[in-house]
């Protein structure tokens, strides 16, 4: 086996996910403390990529989408939360299922008229456009150990928001212990309101990271949404620290199955998945269970 290729998978699934972890934190916040099933999560993921593209495409600067990302994420989670899902709370899984799933194509349809079908390529930014070198005989792309580096620094924060802030503790109550909010006389609509709007604004960092990465292309967010689900399911629901370890071990598996076992790489994460639902149901990091 090639080392500085192992080397380099590894490296690969550790920034894969990473980006998992952006997106599917929210996921299972947004999960875990409403009890909302929001497939629309993945569609956030798009936009951030499509504004990447736009971003990229008349200023040159792909920086400038990152803050962008953030601060446009913020504002629709919340314009989301407190126009359409707050309504939703005491709903059937049914009908917050059929409400998402017209945002995706709501979406989809904005995107398509707006930016049309194509596939669309973003530049790596000049700054990074260059390999590091890692060992004597293997060297590794900057942007990607930025991207990686960038991930971590907001893992961090999120660590530090959830767990040292009087906020964080309340979200972390809530995704616990749902039923607590309203005996600890929490304020539940700003948790809430919180919680999406930073979820939505993950989901689109994500994206605007990853879009030097990958073509820019419709419907790339339900590609990412499925795979969020696994790293949710696997970390627990709720889980910010579950959904951190599971998302770096499904992006190791991933990345490593598809370099080195393709013929089932398809299956192996969702064997996985499997396996933790058969014998750990709430996840192998599952907060209080």
């Amino acid at each position: 086996m090639d080392l500085s290729g192992l080397f380099a998978q590894v490296l690969n699934g550790l920034q894969y996910g990473l980006l998992l972890f952006l997106i599917s934190s929210g996921l299972t916040l947004i999960f875990g403390v409403m009890g909302v099933i929001n497939l629309a999560h993945g569609s956030m993921f798009m936009i951030g990529a499509y504004l990447a593209y736009v971003i990229a495409s008349l200023t040159g600067a792909l920086w400038l989408a990152l803050p962008l990302a953030v601060l446009g994420g913020l504002a629709m989670g919340a314009a989301l939360e407190a126009g359409l899902f707050r309504r939703f709370y005491k709903r059937e899984h049914l009908d917050q299922v059929l409400l998402t799933f017209a945002l995706i194509l709501l979406f989809e349809e904005a995107r398509s008229a707006m930016l049309g079908n194509d596939f669309h390529a973003v530049p790596v930014p000049a700054i990074l456009d260059f390999s590091v070198p890692v060992t004597a005989e293997f060297a590794y792309s900057a942007y990607r150990l930025a991207v990686l580096v960038v991930c971590l620094f907001v893992a961090l924060l999120m660590f530090l928001g959830i767990e040292r802030t009087r906020i964080g503790s309340a979200v972390r109550a809530a995704a616990e212990k749902p039923e607590m909010v309203d005996l600890l006389g929490l304020d539940a609509r700003r948790i809430h309101l919180l919680v999406f709007a930073v979820g939505t604004a993950l989901a689109m960092l994500a994206g605007a990271l990853a879009a030097p990465l990958q073509s820019v292309y419709p419907n790339m967010g339900e590609s990412f949404l499925i795979i969020c689900f696994v790293v949710v399911v696997v970390g627990g629901v709720g889980s910010i620290a579950g959904a951190f370890w599971a998302a770096l071990l499904i992006g190791l598996v991933d990345t490593l199955g598809k370099a080195y076992l393709p013929e089932i790489a398809g299956l192996v994460v969702y064997l996985l998945m499997a396996g933790v639902l058969l014998w750990r149901p709430s996840g192998l990091f599952a907060p209080g269970r």
